[in-house]
């Protein structure tokens, strides 16, 4: 089966991409990735586009960046996959774990354009997600925190066993980062050919969230 996965650079999708390749022996045609109006950022983590770029150029599936403001959001996310249904893609793969207001609009989407959803992490629980994506060699690095809940010191953090538990040490957090807590940016694993080298800016702080700057190595 064809299908293309919502994509945000992150832990989840990246995982959510590797289980529809090995577990589920789908054919991934094309990473659907929502960025700012001006096309400089992702939409949902802040990580810059030519940075995404530069993964799916790592990874070896074609990324699909489209424009959006969060007013047309659906309506653009529907517009992208239309087209790729029209190219012979029957489904579209998710990292969403068990928030129901999010499968809700996923199911709601795709039952619109008559598209197929797979949420292949949906009810796993967290740690042993976290696990799996240390263990199967995923690496990734913190890019945003919500200062309510993580601050300034947790960006440019490894996913790794040490960072799982100093998460667990902490009270009212969502060891994935479910409610916004952080986000990640997945620079290799099993489903890269290479890995994304890149190099480290300032951190910014902007209506309550830290962003981390990352650039392509080698971009001005």
């Amino acid at each position: 089966m064809r299908v293309f996965i919502s994509w945000s650079g992150g832990k989840e999708t990246s995982l959510a991409c590797y289980r529809a390749i090995k577990i589920w022996n789908l054919e991934i045609k094309y990473l659907l990735n929502m960025v700012s109006e001006d096309g400089m950022h992702s939409r949902s983590h802040g990580i810059s586009s030519d940075l995404l770029i530069a993964q799916a150029e790592a990874i070896g599936i074609p990324i699909v960046q489209r424009k959006t403001a969060w007013q047309n959001y659906e309506e653009e996310f529907k517009r992208a996959a239309s087209d790729f249904k029209n190219e012979g893609v029957q489904a579209g793969v998710f990292g969403d774990i068990d928030l129901q207001e999010h499968r809700d609009w996923v199911e709601k989407v795709c039952k619109e354009i008559d598209i197929k959803p797979i949420l292949p992490l949906w009810e796993e629980e967290r740690e042993r997600l976290l696990e799996e994506f240390i263990r199967v060699g995923f690496k990734a690095v913190v890019v945003a925190t919500n200062s309510d809940f993580l601050g300034e010191e947790w960006l440019g953090r490894e996913i790794d066993k040490k960072f799982v538990e100093d998460l667990k040490a902490l009270s009212n957090i969502d060891l994935c980062g479910e409610r916004g807590e952080y986000h990640t940016f997945v620079y290799d694993g099993p489903i890269f050919k290479r890995p994304v080298e890149f190099t480290v800016g300032k951190s910014v702080l902007k209506d309550k969230q830290w962003f981390l700057e990352l650039k392509e190595k080698g971009e001005d």
